[in-house]
């Protein structure tokens, strides 16, 4: 289905996005199946583009398939990718996959988040270890690295703020360079705000590979857990709203942090 012709931005779309992935012409005509000629003349509108291959191009790149989208717009198609509402019916074997997915992480803590790191689900574990923090941050929608680095939220208890902080902002500032969004640019500035200064020397990682959040257990409570993240997204997902979905568990680096947890969840 084309809707209307606007290959002049569908052009200049695609060579944002093959300059921003910093993928030559030829390296994105040998991955899509096609010539650099024919990448050439897409991006100076002297061709145009069928649907398929602005799928493949897509591919290629890694494009988001919300972008995606917008690419298929910008040539005139349709969109290929549905967008369904977290609570559609037919996402119900999503939803409970992931609710399996929080619970099995008890009880440590563990929470989903959208593209923007908006809180869409959290489990036990992650509400145990905000207590205290303003309720007004946590209210809908609340966004999970503002709770992390705001003052009234657990930015207070962050024994190694000064690191913990500028991995926060660096991890959203890459994603907003990686994937262009307002919403994005606008967090990471807000976040670089409540940051405080970057250390000059990198802290030594304690753990050897990952960086620690080293985090006090609650109001009057010093004793110290030290957290390290992962992050899992669906990397088959034809859905613009699951594909968008991201678990971010918090681990326990040692036994004590592990017993703490077990304890703060239990209460």
């Amino acid at each position: 289905m084309i809707i209307e012709s606007t290959g002049a931005g569908f052009a200049g779309a695609l060579r944002q996005w093959r300059t921003r992935r910093r993928v030559s012409q030829l390296e994105l005509a040998v991955r899509a199946g096609t010539t650099q000629r024919h990448v050439s003349f897409l991006e100076s509108g002297r061709s145009t583009p069928g649907r398929s291959m602005i799928i493949r191009l897509a591919e290629s790149l890694e494009m988001p398939i919300r972008e995606r989208n917008e690419l298929l717009l910008a040539a005139g198609f349709a969109p290929a990718y549905p967008q369904s509402r977290l609570d559609d019916p037919g996402l119900e074997p999503v939803r409970t996959a992931l609710e399996r997915i929080l619970r099995g992480h008890l009880p440590y803590p563990a929470v989903v988040v959208d593209r923007h790191g908006d809180l869409v689900s959290a489990n036990a574990g992650f509400h145990a270890i905000t207590r205290g923090v303003d309720p007004a941050l946590l209210a809908p929608p609340a966004s999970v690295p503002r709770v992390l680095l705001h003052p009234k939220g657990l930015a207070p208890r962050i024994v190694n703020l000064d690191e913990w902080a500028w991995h926060i902002v660096d991890r959203v500032q890459a994603e907003s360079v990686r994937n262009p969004d307002d919403r994005l640019r606008r967090l990471a500035a807000e976040l670089v705000g409540l940051a405080p200064p970057r250390p000059r020397r990198p802290a030594p990682h304690h753990l050897g590979f990952a960086v620690p959040l080293r985090l006090r257990a609650g109001d009057g409570d010093d004793r110290e857990l030290q957290l390290i993240t992962t992050l899992t997204h669906f990397g088959t997902a034809v859905d613009v709203t699951v594909a968008e979905l991201r678990l971010e568990a918090f681990l326990p680096a040692d036994q004590a942090t592990s017993a703490i947890l077990a304890e703060l969840v239990a209460d």
